[in-house]
């Protein structure tokens, strides 16, 4: 195991637990996660997609015990496989854009803009579902902090994404104003 950059615990991955649809990718996260099981969220290559453009990265020597909690879970999954070394093809689904003032968090099509210095939401963009509107009403203006959770409000994969980018961007706020 090694750190990641924000300094917590990262898994090696070696496998993938592709889905059918969103909702089965979202529930197998949070019932792996409730369980202690490192996972991540991430795009899969084209050719590991299955109907879903979301999979967990999972340890794979973790398979069997990854396997009995989501089915016990009701989490129901296609198939788990292995990643080659070369894992170039996948996605990273959080980028992190630098405006001088404003800080623009990408999470899959959402996107989310902060003022450096004080953490407030000057937008929300992307995607095309339809809470977009509504999420985007509820937390432009808001500090990163104050905000309500898009995945509290939401219920569609932009809400998914934008509380990634949330998350993201409540980090990176926290880090530049701790000088």
């Amino acid at each position: 195991m090694a750190a990641d950059r924000r300094g917590k615990t990262a898994f090696q991955g070696g496998g993938l637990v592709l889905f059918l649809d969103v909702h089965d990718a979202i529930r197998g996260e949070k019932v792996l996660k409730a369980e202690d099981y490192a996972v991540k969220l991430v795009a899969p290559p084209p050719e590991l997609r299955k109907g879903c453009d979301l999979a967990l990265e999972i340890n794979l020597v973790e398979q069997p015990g990854i396997e009995r909690v989501l089915e016990k879970g009701d989490a129901p999954y296609l198939s788990i496989v292995p990643l080659k070394v070369n894992t170039a093809g996948m996605l990273e689904v959080v980028r992190v854009s630098d405006f001088g003032q404003w800080i623009m968090v990408k999470a899959g099509n959402m996107k989310l803009s902060f003022e450096k210095t004080t953490g407030l939401i000057v937008n929300t963009s992307g995607g095309g579902c339809p809470d977009i509107p509504f999420l985007h009403a509820q937390m432009v203006g808001k500090k990163l902090t104050e905000a309500p959770r898009p995945r509290q409000i939401g219920f569609t994969l932009c809400a998914l994404m934008l509380e990634r980018a949330l998350e993201e961007s409540i980090i990176l706020w926290e880090k530049g104003n701790r000088t």
